[in-house]
C-alpha cells in the first residue's frame, strides 16, 4: 500500500484515479480548491480517502498544503492532476503549483505530472510569461513547461521516479463531451506510475501516452531550458527546488 496525493481531485481524471487508487487498497490524499467543491469528494472521505484544501492560485494556498502534508504521515507519490484549461489560473495552477508542491513536499519518491498532447504546441520561451496570473496564460505554454519540470527533477533527483503523462484528450468537464479518448485508458497510466513496480513502471524521465514512452517536445530535454525554467520558477517564487 501506497499513500499517494492526487491533485484536482474532485471530477474528471483527478476524480478517477483516486477512486481507482482506493479500490486497490491505497491510501489516497485528495484534493479540493475550496470546501464547496470538497462535498464532493464526501463518498471518497467515506471509503478513508484523506482531504486538503486549498486554492491553486494561492501560492500562500499551495505552502498551506505542502506544509499540511509534511506535518501528517509521509507521501510515498504525487499525480499532479490539477489544470484548468483557460483564463488567468493556467500558469498559476498548471506550473507554479506543481513546481511549489515538488519543491516543499517532503518524502515522496514517485511525481506525476499531468502533460498534455497540446505541450507539442508550446513556445520554448520564458519571455513574458505571466507567472501570477494577472492576464490569461498559454495552455500549451504550461503543459510544455510542466513536462519539462518532470523532466527536470528526473535529472536533477535521481533517487526519484519523475514522469509526465499525456491522458489523451478526454470527455471530461475540462475536455468536453465528445472527446474521442478512452476516459478509462485517460487515468490508468498516472496510477500505474505511481504505484506499480512494474519494471517500466519503475523508470523516469518519461513522457507517457496509455502506458507508452512516447518522445516529447525537443525542449523538454533541453538542459538548458530545464535550468532557465527551474531558475525562473525559483525566482518568482522565492523557493528553490
Amino acid at each position: 500500500m501506497s499513500r499517494i496525493l492526487v491533485t484536482g481531485s474532485t471530477d474528471g481524471l483527478g476524480r478517477a484515479a483516486a477512486d481507482a487508487l482506493l479500490s486497490a487498497g491505497h491510501d489516497v490524499v485528495v484534493h479540493a480548491r475550496n470546501r464547496e467543491r470538497a462535498a464532493s469528494l464526501d463518498a471518497l472521505a467515506d471509503r478513508g480517502a484523506h482531504l486538503v484544501v486549498g486554492d491553486f492560485t494561492q501560492r500562500d494556498a499551495v505552502r498551506g498544503i505542502a506544509a499540511e502534508l509534511n506535518d501528517a504521515e509521509p507521501l510515498d507519490a504525487v499525480i499532479h492532476n490539477a489544470g484548468v484549461w483557460s483564463g488567468r489560473a493556467v500558469i498559476p495552477v498548471n506550473i507554479v503549483a506543481p513546481y511549489l508542491l515538488t519543491a516543499l513536499l517532503r518524502g515522496p519518491r514517485r511525481l506525476v505530472y499531468l502533460s498534455s498532447s497540446s505541450h507539442f504546441d508550446g513556445r520554448p520561451s520564458l519571455a513574458g510569461v505571466d507567472w501570477r496570473g494577472r492576464s490569461a496564460g498559454s495552455y500549451a505554454d504550461s503543459k510544455l513547461f510542466v513536462t519539462t519540470l518532470a523532466a527536470a527533477v528526473a535529472r536533477l533527483r535521481p533517487a526519484l521516479l519523475s514522469n509526465a503523462v499525456d491522458p489523451g484528450w478526454v470527455p471530461t468537464r475540462m475536455g468536453g463531451p465528445n472527446a474521442p479518448d478512452d476516459l478509462e485508458l485517460g487515468h490508468q497510466t498516472q496510477e500505474w506510475l505511481a504505484s506499480s513496480d512494474e519494471p517500466e513502471a519503475l523508470t523516469s524521465g518519461g513522457y507517457w501516452y496509455h502506458r507508452r514512452r512516447l518522445q516529447p517536445h525537443r525542449a523538454v530535454h533541453d538542459e538548458a531550458f530545464q535550468d532557465r525554467l527551474l531558475q525562473r520558477l525559483a525566482e518568482e517564487t522565492g523557493t528553490t527546488l
